[in-house]
């Protein structure tokens, strides 16, 4: 049945502004969506042990309860009371396979927003939510240096750079698609099919986040769902049991990594479209819809969880955080309202 529904959406789902490898890749992308939106209702409707149960259909190691994991138990950097190795945290966290995860995840997150303030945005923001949430993720505790040191300036930074190495390496190209039956030689032909998988053209993304309050607010947006997502992966292992491991969180990035490939690039071209009546692509309404369903599913099983109370200080926090954001626009909207009333003038 899966497979009849994914040939239909080959043939005839909508397409997206995308049209390289082939439209139709994309519409296949569109139909996985949508499958895996109806499986997350599925799940959705569900108790917590049986939802936990029902993942072994998927993948027969699942359905275990998984042991805690705690970066933060020992933050020394130097072990003198360990004479096989003195360093024994660094090394351990350094080469720790997360680490290869972390700059292929923000490689990849670079050739997709293509803005590198943006990126940095997301960088910080995420190691904001994993101190915001460590009181319920016993994996979001790490230490000072493993967070800012190995996290954001080591993995994120050489991620994000190479990514936008990449980006201008495309961007300055110079794309000549003559058909493969009009190529000269073997070579050439084969150029030309692998030619296939790269853009047809490469477009900058200009996200522009202080052009005005309702743009800011639409970047926001944007930062919110993008972190919400990331969230969703380690509060989705936590609450069904998910090894890190696992090929299902693999199975999972990879797929939401192509749903938000045509995803960001419908968004952007909704924000720079001059058009007076405009509308976001289907890509967007449905990765939108996966993230809430991903959410609710993260509430309702997560109920009773955790038994530890978000810190007064993190309240306060978050709390002076969006009252000064809600002062900053209203401010910010006041500002250009009387501008405007002097220029009528």
């Amino acid at each position: 049945m899966i497979a009849v529904f994914l040939a239909y959406c080959l043939l005839q789902a909508p397409s997206t502004i995308l049209i390289r490898p082939h439209p139709a890749i994309w519409r296949l992308v569109h139909g996985m969506a949508v499958i895996y939106l109806v499986a997350l209702t599925f799940l959705l409707f569900q108790k917590r042990d049986d939802a936990r149960q029902f993942m072994k259909f998927l993948h027969p190691d699942l359905g275990v309860e998984l042991p805690e994991r705690s970066y933060g138990a020992d933050c020394r950097i130097y072990l003198p009371d360990n004479p096989a190795s003195r360093f024994k945290n660094v090394y351990e966290t350094l080469f720790d396979e997360f680490v290869l995860a972390h700059i292929l995840g923000w490689w990849g997150k670079a050739i997709l927003i293509r803005n590198q303030p943006l990126l940095w945005v997301l960088s910080i923001g995420f190691e904001m939510m994993e101190l915001t949430f460590c009181h319920m993720l016993p994996n979001f505790n790490e230490c000072w240096w493993d967070s800012i040191v190995l996290d954001i300036l080591i993995c994120n930074w050489f991620g994000i750079w190479a990514g936008m190495h990449t980006v201008r390496y495309f961007d300055g190209r110079t794309y000549e698609w003559v058909g493969i039956s009009r190529q000269p030689n073997v070579i050439g032909k084969v150029k030309r099919t692998l030619g296939q998988f790269t853009p047809a053209q490469w477009d900058k993304d200009e996200w522009h986040p202080l052009q005005g309050p309702w743009r800011f607010i639409q970047i926001l947006t944007l930062c919110i769902v993008f972190l919400t997502v990331e969230l969703n992966t380690f509060f989705l292992k936590f609450c069904l049991w998910i090894p890190p491991r696992n090929p299902v969180i693999i199975y999972r990035l990879i797929l939401w990594w192509l749903i938000a490939i045509p995803t960001i690039r419908e968004y952007n071209s909704y924000l720079q479209d001059r058009k007076t009546v405009k509308k976001v692509g289907a890509f967007v309404w449905l990765s939108l819809a996966i993230c809430i369903v991903e959410l609710l599913i993260c509430i309702k099983f997560g109920h009773g969880l955790y038994p530890k109370p978000m810190p007064l200080w993190l309240v306060s926090f978050w709390s002076v955080v969006g009252v000064g954001l809600l002062v900053f626009l209203a401010v910010w909207s006041w500002q250009i309202h009387q501008r405007m009333k002097r220029k009528r003038r």
